[in-house]
């Protein structure tokens, strides 16, 4: 087993302070009394509070959770339809440019993403607002879903499957009583992982927006042209928190698979 060098243990500081240094400042002088965010003046969470009063804020906040819900739950639809194509269809014709589209949207840039759904919902005269970046963000975030998706799926024991098959079973009923529960967990996971890229979502969202349709994101970008105030600190740390809450629940949810599927091995190696 190679040695845990004194190299490694300094690269994994620096990397680890480099990352979250700043996130620990930004939460930090979220709770300054001081109108200065480089200025400590003492500990208030005053800024919390003026943050629930400005209604721009909250306006934006609002319409980036509805725009988060729906598109994170119409990407898992069309994720886990991806998914399970992808890992149990087999050769089909066309099957390399259905791979090639799904996973194309990962690797990219944001800013073409952007353009071309802009240009699209300009070439068919869609209004856009609320409901262009909903359909955006579902575009890019069902990519992440079927990967997850497809992911789980490749280690699943169809026999199972078959089995439920054989005591009559239709292969619709099979899914949604047999294989839907036990991927749950990757479902679930990723859905928390669409809304957190919807969440933080900057770049596709300025592209699709119309009048009356600011994100959160989009409020934040525009308020610290202008400078950064305590609310900004305020408001970012709340996002923070969203965020590592949902990478927090999905990394449970996926331990918690891996370890019913060991136990689950580990019964049916044991049974005679």
């Amino acid at each position: 087993m190679k040695k845990f060098t004194t190299f490694n243990k300094l690269s994994i500081i620096l990397g680890l302070s480099f990352l979250y240094i700043p996130i620990v400042l930004l939460v930090i002088f979220s709770f300054n009394e001081s109108r200065l965010v480089t200025v400590w003046a003492g500990f208030s969470t005053k800024w919390y509070g003026e943050l629930m009063q400005n209604q721009g804020i909250l306006n934006a906040a609002s319409i980036t959770l509805k725009v988060a819900f729906i598109s994170s739950t119409m990407a898992t639809v069309l994720g886990t339809m991806a998914g399970f194509s992808m890992s149990r269809f087999g050769r089909f014709r066309g099957r390399t440019l259905f791979n090639g589209m799904i996973y194309a949207p990962l690797v990219m840039p944001e800013v073409i993403t952007g353009l071309s759904l802009l240009l699209m919902f300009v070439a068919i005269s869609f209004n856009r607002g609320m409901w262009t970046i909903t359909l955006a963000h579902t575009t890019f975030a069902m990519c992440y879903v079927a990967v997850v998706i497809q992911s789980r799926l490749t280690s699943f024991d169809r026999s199972i499957e078959e089995a439920a098959m054989d005591l009559g079973c239709t292969p619709l009923k099979t899914f949604f009583v047999i294989t839907l529960p036990i991927i749950m967990p990757a479902v679930v996971s990723g859905w928390l992982l669409s809304f957190t890229l919807s969440l933080d979502d900057l770049v596709i969202a300025s592209f699709t927006t119309g009048p009356g349709a600011t994100t959160l994101p989009m409020k934040i970008y525009s308020m610290v042209r202008l400078g950064v105030t305590p609310e900004i600190n305020a408001i970012s740390t709340i996002m923070v928190g969203v965020v590592a809450a949902g990478v927090v629940i999905a990394s449970f949810l996926h331990k918690r698979s891996e370890a019913r599927i060991a136990k689950g091995e580990m019964m049916a190696g044991a049974a005679p």
